[in-house]
């Protein structure tokens, strides 16, 4: 049998042949600048014989095949009788019947899939490869299999399987597969740990976020958010995205998400906090710049007051569906330096939902941003239900897979809207401090009157009333008109509010057995269960306490 002609043409040697048959010189051309015979003769002498080559048909072919450490098999006919193995193949699988079919005579090519690839190459006429297949022998191979033609009139085709063992390399990338997979597995375990492990609950809105790290590769991201409880019923709600990847990316996200909590506390409004983070930032790495946005939500306001450093603007969902996108005012991102960023509003009634989210939620290289937005706009005006369930859906909608290249983070806030039996749960009262020291007494009586329609126990209203009288007390003393005083309770809490236009923050002190004031704030934070101050947007001041509700 044939498998395949071969000829050659070497360069060089016919022209050596020719040099060595013009070394006879006729005579009469010596006069016309042909070479001496002499001379010539000299120039033969240093040309070396040429040893003969034997012709490449001339070669064993058998004899190389059996020789050739790789595995070979040759079938042929339609339905693939086997014509030949070579002696590395029967030392991996045995001896075989020639003349038998490939099913039967090679049933270890089943398992790789090589028997569809026979009849692909048969038809087609061109050579197909499968790469690192494992045989029965536990063994890996990477399988070529190339027609060829069986007699020289070209009236059968056959295919001959070569397979090279390639165990070493497919050991080697499976653990090289296993170790970035680790690796992986670690680095979205340090972004998860940097994350809040848990979100606070506010008493008024409902909260869900989700994280998924992008790509395959083992680097981390700089994505965060977070969901801080401030006191006096007021929530801050915080993402973020620190851009580029890797562990650099993921520490200046945890410096940054830590300064937000601290920076939190300090009850400070959006854009003073987006200040302090925009030369932190700088402080950390300038040349890692991040984007955020930073918003507080009041019960008592019905909208959500936010400030955002070069971020995606707040989708926000109404009760009917309407979504409306806050888009201004936006700054540049933190790291940048030399802006001063400004706080704007979008109402959040009861029923709302809002989204905050980082880029890889909305962003597609083949698309502009905008209509990922719009994507996403479309999705939330659909979504309904839990917050959790919200996410789940836009992630679902956006597209977001497990190879995903970009980290996606979604924050969800519900502000429900509450009837029946709940909505006696949630109730507000207010009174307008009019006069001089007449209010003082006027507040008391509010106070307990409210207190006792809302059926709290002897002891919680005592404390009430209490407190209502020291910072009412306070108010009338260091502050200036208007002053307001508001109750408000939730399921779980009781908080009790005065304002007034002074922008002057209490601190607690102690006072002197001979000082007749300075004990007010000190009552206050000894009998409720939290106490803090603030400044209002307008002017003015906040002073708030709050008291735990005993669980029913």
């Amino acid at each position: 049998m044939n498998f395949t002609r071969w000829s050659a043409r070497l360069p060089g040697t016919q022209r050596r042949a020719a040099a060595q048959t013009d070394t006879t010189v006729d005579p009469d051309r010596r006069g016309d600048g042909s070479v001496p015979a002499a001379r010539a003769e000299q120039l033969t002498d240093e040309v070396p014989p040429v040893p003969a080559v034997p012709a490449i048909d001339g070669l064993p072919v058998r004899d190389v095949l059996d020789r050739v450490p790789a595995l070979v098999a040759l079938v042929h006919g339609p339905d693939h009788r086997l014509a030949y193995v070579n002696d590395a193949y029967v030392a991996a699988f045995g001896a075989r019947d020639l003349g038998a079919r490939a099913r039967e005579a090679l049933p270890e090519l089943d398992e790789p899939g090589l028997f569809p690839l026979l009849d692909q190459v048969q038809r087609s006429g061109r050579p197909r490869t499968l790469k690192s297949r494992k045989a029965p022998d536990g063994r890996s191979y990477t399988f070529t299999c190339t027609p060829v033609t069986e007699s020289h009139n070209g009236d059968g085709r056959g295919v001959l399987v070569f397979a090279t063992d390639v165990t070493d390399h497919a050991e080697a990338a499976t653990r090289l597969r296993a170790s970035e997979r680790r690796q992986r597995e670690t680095a979205v375990t340090l972004q998860r740990s940097l994350l809040p492990q848990e979100l606070e609950e506010p008493d008024d809105l409902r909260v869900a976020a989700t994280y998924h790290p992008g790509g395959t590769e083992a680097a981390v991201g700089g994505d965060w958010y977070d969901v801080i409880t401030l006191g006096g019923g007021r929530t801050a709600l915080v993402i973020g995205d620190v851009m580029g990847r890797g562990v650099r990316a993921a520490a200046v996200m945890g410096q940054l998400r830590t300064a937000v909590r601290a920076y939190a506390r300090l009850d400070l409004p959006p854009h003073e906090v987006l200040q302090l983070l925009d030369g932190l930032a700088t402080e950390i790495d300038a040349n890692q710049i991040a984007t955020c946005v930073y918003a507080i939500h009041d019960p008592n306001e019905g909208r959500l007051v936010y400030a955002s450093a070069g971020h995606l603007p707040i989708l926000v969902r109404d009760e009917q569906g309407a979504v409306q996108r806050a888009d201004e005012p936006t700054g540049p991102p933190l790291g940048t330096g030399g802006w001063i960023h400004a706080s704007g509003a979008i109402p959040l009634a009861p029923g709302s939902t809002a989204v905050l989210y980082t880029d890889g939620l909305v962003e597609r290289r083949n698309e502009d941003l905008d209509e990922g937005i719009a994507a996403l706009e479309r999705a939330l005006s659909g979504a309904t239900g839990s917050p959790q369930v919200i996410c789940d859906r836009l992630v679902r909608s956006a597209g977001v897979t497990p190879d995903h290249d970009d980290d996606v983070a979604v924050l969800v806030l519900q502000h429900p809207a509450r009837k029946g039996a709940e909505a006696e749960l949630f109730r507000n009262a207010a009174l307008d401090l009019l006069g001089g020291v007449e209010a003082a007494p006027r507040a008391r009586a509010f106070a307990s009157g409210v207190l006792t329609s809302w059926r709290f126990p002897a002891d919680l209203h005592d404390l009430g009333v209490l407190a209502t009288s020291e910072l009412v007390a306070n108010s009338l003393q260091h502050g200036t008109p208007p002053m307001r005083l508001r109750l408000r309770r939730t399921d779980r809490r009781l908080t009790i509010e005065v304002t007034d236009g002074d922008d002057h923050l209490p601190r607690r002190r102690r006072a002197e057995p001979g000082d007749e004031s300075g004990r007010g704030i000190a009552i206050v934070a000894t009998i409720a269960s939290n106490w803090g101050s603030r400044r209002t947007p307008g002017g003015g001041k906040a002073v708030w306490c709050e008291f735990v509700l005993p669980k029913q």
